[in-house]
């Protein structure tokens, strides 16, 4: 007798091309209707609408109704995080895309994976904060110490708020681009939106591309103690 979950039925709909184009682009965290995801997935709308229903069907999407759009995203942050440790195991055995995208240098240094930095940057952020033991623990083990707590307060990023989240405060993420880790978690996901609101970086638009103006990434390397760049 076989147990457990099957996984054949998942890793067939993530297996088709338009539909792990669909996937990839609602890695942005933002969600998107269908005409713009048959856009990235190079099919028709009728097309795009049969693979939308089969990935509904399986709950790796979610929709929302609003006026006469629907606006389809990630099911949930478990989604996304399968997502990326594919990617991750892609790049690994060299699973490339044969052309480049003009984008992929600032893809690799700064992006969103769901809702908190990746890339170069997130790492070097993730190393700083352990480095200085604002984070301890091995594996999934991870959570703030004393003086993690004190470096956020100091931020403005208020944790009480952030221990009511049904998620961990602190999850490290394997970065596809680096092998290593990166920090997700609500605590990740505040530390991105604590750039975006000091103007430090913005979201490119139509890509996870993360990019920080000259003088954000210095702030940024100044208030986290990175490597001059």
């Amino acid at each position: 007798m076989k147990d457990g979950p099957n996984i054949v039925g998942i890793a067939a709909l993530i297996g088709d091309h338009a539909r792990a184009e669909i996937l990839t682009a609602l890695m942005t965290g933002q969600a998107l209707t269908a005409t713009e995801l048959a856009q990235v997935a190079g099919v028709t709308k009728q097309t795009v609408s049969a693979h939308l229903s089969k990935l509904l069907d399986a709950k790796l999407l979610s929709v929302e109704s609003q006026g006469r759009h629907r606006y389809f995203r990630l099911a949930d942050r478990d989604v996304a995080q399968l997502l990326e440790s594919l990617m991750g195991v892609a790049y690994r055995v060299g699973a490339v895309r044969v052309r480049s995208s003009p984008r992929e240098p600032a893809l690799r240094k700064a992006r969103v994976c769901y809702d908190h930095l990746a890339g170069d940057l997130g790492v070097l952020v993730y190393d700083s904060l352990e480095g200085r033991r604002h984070l301890r623990g091995k594996g999934a083990d991870l959570e703030l110490t004393a003086q993690g707590e004190k470096f956020l307060a100091e931020l403005g990023i208020e944790l009480p708020s952030l221990a009511q989240q049904r998620r961990p405060l602190c999850r490290p993420c394997l970065d596809w681009s680096v092998r290593r880790h990166h920090l997700a978690g609500s605590v990740g996901a505040a530390l991105l939106e604590h750039c975006l609101a000091l103007g430090w970086a913005k979201r490119a638009k139509g890509s996870r591309v993360v990019s920080f103006s000259e003088g954000g990434e210095r702030a940024l390397r100044k208030q986290f103690a990175l490597p001059a760049g």
